[in-house]
Formats: structure tokens, sequence, C-alpha cells
């Protein structure tokens, strides 16, 4: 297989979380001139502009000043810009998610002994007059040893139809299933379906043990033929997987397609009735794969979003061996289901604030200690990153925000709580002497927004070409091979609008 060599035993956070605590512990101390990146200027008319966006809670605030959200680890849309930009097109702004973009980066969050969260609150200035850039950070225990996670029961659902036949979809898909394939343990169980016009179980649930060669095979066997009929490959799939359940097992379906549907039920209500129900009667979790330059990304999410799972894009052999290998825990295994954030704003301090993202994902403020209400699912190893745009009252004082994340044992289903505060001090820093994971983090967010409009940015977001250069510095100082990634992205999508730097 092209992608062999991985390392056995489940990484901490992957390849591109270690190569970012390396970089973390090579920067200097910020007094150093040479590493202090500077914040682009923003245009101070254009911030005050920004304060009157509908999305920003108007002033005066409501007393309570909350903001609740269920949490969500997909990457996907930014994984998905990043393979348009490359090939000289700007992404829909459609496909456009800040919050994907800016949990693409991995933090270097402190991580807690067990289940659940630890929770980290920071930020700073940005220069727009009285606007920070808040930062909210959960982590969750990655997995110590490879033999730690329960066994996993995994029913892989392909398509294999006809837009499949691109180079970077099946081709690539099989060699990623060979990945998995390889990276499982012997009492982990793997089931295959396949889909084009109809569906095909073609490997039932089959523990790996003495079989792996059988799956294998089942795996280069595959090819494409014709449509693409979702419907049929999910119905398949989930009834394969509920044959298959296993007691005590991580049971999950994982969708690998382009999500491209064109015969049977093409309607996302309609499939995603099938998903849901699923989850509801058996606990089944999706965890949805792209594939392909032309993607249903809105289809994928919302079947990742109902079935309580989450998505991913793969563009080529390297982001395969990091989800199948590197990262093959934090994608099959759970520490913590149904989990959301609630952030507080003291309205003696906050006079307005905008959630970067999460669009989709808001919850209502009374439904957050309501476990009946659907939140997100979290893997070991992950962690979550939600940024805030936060004007203060001219000269306040004292706490800004009490943040609290509520999740239920992915066992149990016991619920529990962890928190943490913010207050004026921990935001009197100019970004650009902020650690380099916030800078990463909001030049992400600040990426994505130019992306989805150019003409309503973030208050204090820099002009496109100020950005350019500030991730190529980021980039140089942090030495983050994810880092310079990102500046190429924002470098492709500056020339593909006529931008000059």
């Amino acid at each position: 297989m092209l992608l062999a060599g991985c390392s056995g035993g489940g990484s901490d956070d992957g390849g591109r979380a270690a190569s970012k605590e390396r970089a973390s512990d090579a920067l200097p101390a910020p007094d150093n001139p040479r590493h202090n990146v500077p914040a682009p200027a923003p245009d101070g008319a254009q911030g005050e502009q920004d304060g009157a966006r509908r999305d920003i809670a108007p002033e005066p605030g409501p007393a309570d000043l909350l903001s609740t959200f269920a949490l969500d680890v997909d990457t996907a849309s930014y994984g998905f810009a990043r393979r348009t930009l490359g090939q000289g097109r700007l992404p829909d702004p459609s496909t456009v998610r800040p919050e994907e973009f800016v949990n693409s980066f991995r933090q270097d969050y402190p991580k807690p002994d067990g289940d659940g969260f630890s929770v980290t609150v920071d930020g700073a200035r940005t220069r727009a007059d009285g606007w920070s850039l808040v930062r909210v950070g959960l982590a969750t225990r990655p997995e110590a040893e490879r033999s730690e996670r329960p066994p996993a029961a995994l029913t892989f659902v392909i398509d294999i139809s006809g837009s499949m036949a691109e180079t970077g979809r099946l081709d690539l898909v099989r060699k990623s299933l060979g990945v998995m394939t390889d990276q499982l343990r012997d009492d982990d169980s793997v089931a295959l379906v396949t889909f084009s016009d109809r569906a095909e179980t073609v490997l039932p649930m089959t523990r790996i043990g003495d079989s792996r060669d059988r799956v294998h095979a089942a795996v280069d066997k595959l090819r494409p033929t014709s449509s693409t009929n979702v419907e049929a490959g999910i119905i398949t799939g989930y009834e394969t997987a509920v044959r298959g359940l296993r007691e005590g097992a991580t049971n999950r379906v994982v969708l690998l397609s382009d999500a491209l549907a064109n015969t049977g039920d093409t309607s996302a209500d309609g499939i995603l009735r099938r998903v849901e129900e699923a989850r509801r009667t058996h606990g089944l979790t999706l965890f949805g794969v792209g594939v392909g330059s032309d993607y249903g990304d809105a289809l994928m999410e919302r079947l990742a979003d109902r079935g309580d799972g989450h998505t991913t894009y793969v563009a080529d052999e390297e982001d395969a061996r990091e989800v199948f290998c590197e990262r093959l825990p934090a994608n099959i295994d759970l520490r913590a289901r149904d989990a959301k954030a609630q952030v507080s704003f003291d309205p003696d301090t906050v006079e307005r604030f905008r959630l970067i993202g999460y669009d989709n994902r808001r919850v209502a403020d009374d439904d957050f200690r309501d476990d009946r209400v659907d939140g997100g699912e979290v893997g070991p190893g992950h962690t979550v990153t939600a940024l805030y745009a936060v004007r203060t009252k001219p000269g306040a004082g004292g706490l800004v925000a009490t943040v609290r994340v509520r999740w239920l044992d992915p066992d149990s289903r016991a619920p529990d709580e962890a928190s943490a505060d913010v207050g004026v001090d921990a935001l009197d820093r100019p970004l650009s002497e902020s650690d380099s994971g916030l800078q990463v983090a909001a030049t992400a967010a600040y990426f994505a927004e130019d992306l989805r409009t150019a003409y309503d940015p973030l208050p204090g977001a820099p002009a496109p070409a100020e950005l350019e250069r500030h991730a190529a510095a980021l980039a140089f100082t942090t030495g983050d091979k994810a880092v310079t990634d990102l500046a190429n992205s924002i470098r492709r999508a500056n020339e593909l609008r006529g931008r000059a730097p």
C-alpha cells in the first residue's frame, strides 16, 4: 500500500499536533521583536461599521448576554476549500464554515485526566476600537495506548458510482481503507457496503483477527460503476451495522463519498430521517469522509450532524494518512456525547459580542442543560476552539465571561460540566503578542470570513493583502507545515481575486 508505514499505537494529536508542539517550543519570548508578527492595522471606520452587524448582539445587550452552541470538530469545509483553491477556483461561500477552518489547527490546551473536557479561555486586543478576540479552548484526553480504547465495529459505506472514477476519489478511498485496515486491532470488526444505483453488502461484519487479508481483498476489488444512490447506501449500511452490532464496542458507520446524490431519494430530508432513526434506536454514530473536486458538502455535513458524528475531507494521501492512521482513535471512539458550550458575558463589562461561525450549531440558551437536546460528539485527543469578537465597555474591568461546557459520559450517559472564567486583564495584550495558537486561529477565522463575504469583515480584520503577509510570517516563525498550507491558500485566494500583496 502507498500509505503504509504508519506508526503503531494511537497518537496524541496526530502529525500536525506534534509539528505544532515543536513549533511552539521553538518560539522565542514575546519581547523578541523578530518574532512579534505585526498584526495588520484595521480600518477604524470599518470596525465601527462592523459593530452594527445584525449577528452582533445589539446595544444595549440582553441582561444575560448568553451564547450557546453544540461542539463541532468537523474540518471538511477547510479541506475542501484548500482543494478548490489549489485547482484555481474560489470555494462557494455557502461551503465555508469558519469554525471548521479554525478547528483544522491543533491547539496545545491542557488535557483533562479523565473523560470530558479541560476548559481554557484567553484572548487579545484587536486594533478595532474596543474590540478583542476571546478564545474558548476545549480539549479531551488522548488515548495513551492503542489498546486503551474499546474494540470498534465499523461499517464502511463506500460510494462506487461513476463520479468516483475521477482521480483522487475511489482510488484514494481504496488506499485510505487499506491504511485503516492495517491500523485496526485483531479484536476490531469491519463490514463493507458499496453503493451506486443500488447497494450491496460485500462483506458482513467480520472480526479482523486472521481475516485482515480478506478485508484487503474486498477493498482492492472496489471499482466505479454507475449513478449515485446515497439513500440506498445509507439504508443498507445502517441495516448491515445493526446486524453486526457488538455489545461493549464502538459501533460506527463510516461513509466515504463525494455525496453527489442523483438516484433514489436525493432529498436530504429523506436520507436524514434514516440516519436519525438509526442513531436514536441503536446509538450508531456517523463519520463522513468527503472526496472529490465536486463534493456534496451540504449533504455530508447534514448527514453527520443528524447522525451524531463528524466530517472531514481527504484531498490526497497525506490527508488520508492523518485521518486513518494518525487520528484513528479520535475518529472512531468517543470521550463525550451531546457536548454543548455556553458562554455568559458580563453585562457590566461587555457591550457586544459575536460568535464566529457555528451558524448551524446554535442551541437555545434554555436548552443548555436539557440533555434531550442534541449536542456534538467528541473523540479522544480532540481540541475544539470557538472565537468571539467582543466589544468591552470603555474603562470596564473585572469579569468578561464565564464558559461552561456540558456533556454526557459516552458509556453511562451521566451528565457532567466544567467551567472557566476570563477577565479584562487577560485580554490586555495585542493580538500580535499573543501565543502562536491564537494568532493562527485568528488568521484562519479572518480568512474564512473573507471567503464568505468580501464586504462585511470582522471587527479589526486585516485587509486581504495584509492577512497574506501576516500568515506568511506566522508560517516562518512557527515552522508548521499546516500554517504554511494556510498561508498558501490565502495567497491563492488573493491571486484569484486579483489582489496585490
